[in-house]
């Protein structure tokens, strides 16, 4: 069973078959001739799918490479053509951090245990100068589902005319995004997280922000350069077509979490509430035991969990996010993250069967 849809998820089925029917669609979309006009047809299709996805201009999507181009080229680019401060949540995506380690002007924002951003302290950073800020936020944090209060913090940074970038990719498959009522500046979102392809991004900015373009040339309005991904701009659209994230509900983690808190001594939940998390998320701490290690012998029973981002879980330094919010050091390595989809009920209550006999056994082999 797999509940790591947090990392990535499953090929839709009619994404699945819409890229078959367009294998043989291998024309630049730049040419002229006839089948080059049909596949710049195709992402003229698909630009408009997205953009009715997050109630949207067309005019204002660019396709990326994905997330951590999104990311890329949003910061980078706009830092290049403004001299500024970039406030940014610790919390964030590595592509965010990285991408932010080498600017001359930046200042971290305070988080709570939860990962939540302390308000008063985004103010008063904010209002501390007259220099012109950029402020760089997740939506949700893709590790341990914390979400934030995005419409105060859009609403506090356009009071004091800062800019605002909102990394949506941890949370695009859960939380709706209108763009009308958002009012955001700018936005970024990777297909795999909608059941679409990899190598594909969303990156959405207000017509009047500038930024330098990460890939040079014509394409993209000459900000992410290059012939198009065709097929993977394409099944993007299809994915989002009939996309509804009002038919998500939180019951499959709601059932998990409710076994975990009654069954399994010694286990807690990392982050916020059930009600200020991501629908799907569990980030469980299980005492004692290494999360690699339960993540591999639930692997070897047929379940596939992680131990955090898929972007970070091969690194052998300490999750960003968990030393953010201060976690005990020692109980970091004993966690593991489950994002449900659509499983039945039954079929999470073996899981749940499992993952217990999982952490009994290994405690009981670090007893020895």
């Amino acid at each position: 069973m797999y509940l790591d849809n947090a990392s990535t998820t499953p090929l839709k089925s009619e994404v699945k078959d819409y890229i078959i029917s367009l294998l043989d669609t291998y024309q630049n979309p730049s040419s002229m001739y006839q089948s080059g006009v049909n596949a710049k047809q195709i992402i003229t299709t698909a630009r408009n799918n997205v953009a009715k996805f997050i109630s949207t201009d067309p005019k204002d999507i660019i396709f990326t490479s994905g997330g951590s181009a999104n990311n890329t080229l949003f910061i980078k680019g706009y830092t290049q053509r403004n001299e500024c401060r970039v406030l940014y949540s610790p919390t964030s995506h590595k592509s965010v951090l990285k991408c932010i380690e080498s600017l001359k002007y930046k200042c971290p924002l305070k988080v709570d245990h939860t990962g939540r951003i302390d308000i008063q302290d985004l103010k008063e950073c904010l209002s501390s100068d007259t220099m012109k800020k950029l402020v760089v936020i997740e939506y949700a944090n893709s590790e341990i589902g914390t979400i934030q209060d995005v419409k105060q913090i859009i609403e506090m940074c356009h009071f004091y005319n800062a800019i605002i970038y909102v990394d949506c990719t941890g949370s695009i498959s859960q939380i709706p995004v209108n763009i009308r009522t958002l009012d955001v500046d700018g936005i970024g979102f990777s297909a795999h997280k909608l059941g679409a392809l990899k190598g594909t991004g969303v990156l959405y900015k207000k017509s009047f922000i500038e930024l330098e373009p990460l890939i040079y040339g014509s394409q993209e309005q000459g900000l992410f350069g290059g012939t198009e991904n065709v097929i993977g701009i394409a099944a993007l659209g299809k994915a989002v077509e009939n996309y509804d994230c009002s038919s998500i509900t939180s019951n499959n983690r709601d059932y998990i979490y409710s076994y975990i808190k009654n069954n399994i001594l010694d286990s807690y939940l990392v982050g916020a509430d059930l009600k200020h998390r991501l629908p799907h998320n569990l980030y469980i701490c299980f005492k004692g035991i290494q999360g690699e290690s339960l993540m591999t012998l639930l692997d070897m029973n047929g379940y596939q969990v992680s131990t955090g981002s898929a972007c970070t879980s091969g690194d052998l330094t300490l999750s960003s996010t968990l030393l953010a919010i201060k976690m005990n050091k020692e109980d970091i390595n004993s966690c593991i993250r489950i994002t449900s989809g659509k499983e039945e009920i039954t079929e999470l209550n073996t899981f749940c069967k499992t993952l217990k006999r999982c952490v009994e056994t290994l405690r009981q082999l670090n007893t020895v």
